[in-house]
């Protein structure tokens, strides 16, 4: 696997299956163009899922020309309660990237118990990629996860997946523990957009690039993940070729990161204490309970994050951004916004909390400052 991955979710036509004759050729040489990139840099490793739309289909135009051994391809198709139908969906991914096998093929968005229950019954939908593992048509199994940490450590503890994508980057830590047992397993880990979800590098606000220089917010958010042995590859979901650039830019440090990356994270860490206190930084997520186990389904911890960075480092595009799918988002965001807390309520659940008398006025600053209209997720829009 290479440090850096060539990510299928936004360089496709539409998030919907089209006829090929739809796909106009700009996007279609695009697509085609940004392949032929990655692999120029040494970005062998090409990940889509049945879930991205017209993504798989495009593929197949360009992959069955690439040498098949120089290319570790991935797709994801989504765990349900039918196994039959998981391996039906995998037949039309197979169909439209014109491949007889994938390299590495996950169980798409294992975010809850329900979920997770789906993969690991008997019969499930884990044995059944087992089984297309025996037949040739896939080489490792693994699974891609929004979930709770601790639902990704009952997957995780099985020891039966292959590797984990996962969330895990500077502005969210929480699944860190999900990370050490994955490799205490010798399970590959791969790290889930890293540049969207991890802070919309790609729109950095001003504080943010000073804070950074002389590297940039990617660069140094690409740096202090790989500066962790547990992580191997992280995704860049390329819209364009020179979407590449600036990770490359990055590896120049590669052999020297600890260095490269200190003072940049000691000034991060230094403002955000200035701003919110060291004992905040340092315990904001202690004694706070996931979504389900708080009346409404508020998800305290979500939004508690959300508001500890855009607060400290101006991350207030992104904040909305994600603040705004609360509610709206399914499984793939779970839990509610904070709309309806009320302080009475949040007593009994936030006891072991050293800020249980803060959480509920922070909760009504974050969604004063990143309330706007509700958001979908790409795939709805």
């Amino acid at each position: 696997m290479p440090v850096i991955s060539c990510g299928g979710m936004r360089y496709q036509f539409k998030w919907q299956d089209v006829d090929p004759g739809e796909v106009p050729r700009a996007n279609q040489q695009n697509l085609e163009a940004t392949i032929h990139r990655a692999l120029e840099l040494g970005i062998n490793h090409i990940e889509t899922a049945r879930g991205y739309g017209s993504s798989e289909m495009q593929l197949g135009a360009v992959l069955p020309t690439l040498p098949r051994d120089k290319i570790i391809v991935q797709t994801k198709i989504a765990t349900i309660s039918n196994p039959g139908d998981f391996v039906e969906t995998f037949n039309k991914s197979m169909n439209y990237l014109k491949l007889d096998r994938v390299d590495l093929l996950a169980l798409h968005g294992v975010n809850n118990r329900e979920l997770l229950d789906f993969a690991l019954r008997k019969n499930g939908c884990l044995a059944a990629a087992r089984q297309l593992q025996r037949d040739g048509r896939a080489r490792f199994i693994g699974f891609s996860t929004h979930a709770t940490t601790d639902i990704i450590l009952d997957a995780i503890n099985t020891n039966e997946f292959d590797y984990v994508n996962i969330h895990w980057y500077f502005v969210n830590d929480l699944n860190w523990p999900a990370i050490l047992a994955a490799r205490q397993r010798d399970m590959g880990v791969f790290i889930i957009s890293p540049n969207n979800k991890g802070g919309m590098l790609y729109e950095p606000p001003q504080k943010l690039v000073d804070l950074c220089a002389p590297l940039s917010p990617i660069a140094f958010n690409d740096l202090y993940c790989l500066a962790r042995p547990e992580v191997h590859t992280l995704s860049c979901g390329a819209a364009r070729p020179g979407d590449f650039d600036e990770h490359i830019k990055a590896l120049q440090h590669y052999d020297d990161i600890a260095a490269t990356i200190a003072p940049v994270e000691q000034r991060l860490r230094a403002e955000m204490e200035r701003l919110l206190g060291a004992d905040w930084c340092q315990r904001w997520s202690e004694g706070v309970p996931n979504y389900l186990d708080v009346p409404g389904q508020v998800n305290i911890l979500e939004i508690l994050r959300l508001w500890t960075y855009a607060k400290s480092l101006d991350l207030i595009s992104w904040g909305k951004m994600r603040y705004n799918l609360l509610g709206n988002a399914d499984h793939w965001f779970p839990g509610e916004n904070a709309a309806k807390v009320r302080e009475a309520t949040l007593r009994p659940i936030l006891s072991r909390s050293p800020f249980a008398g803060k959480i509920a006025a922070v909760l009504q600053e974050a969604h004063e400052m990143l309330l706007e209209a509700p958001k979908k997720r790409l795939s709805q829009e």
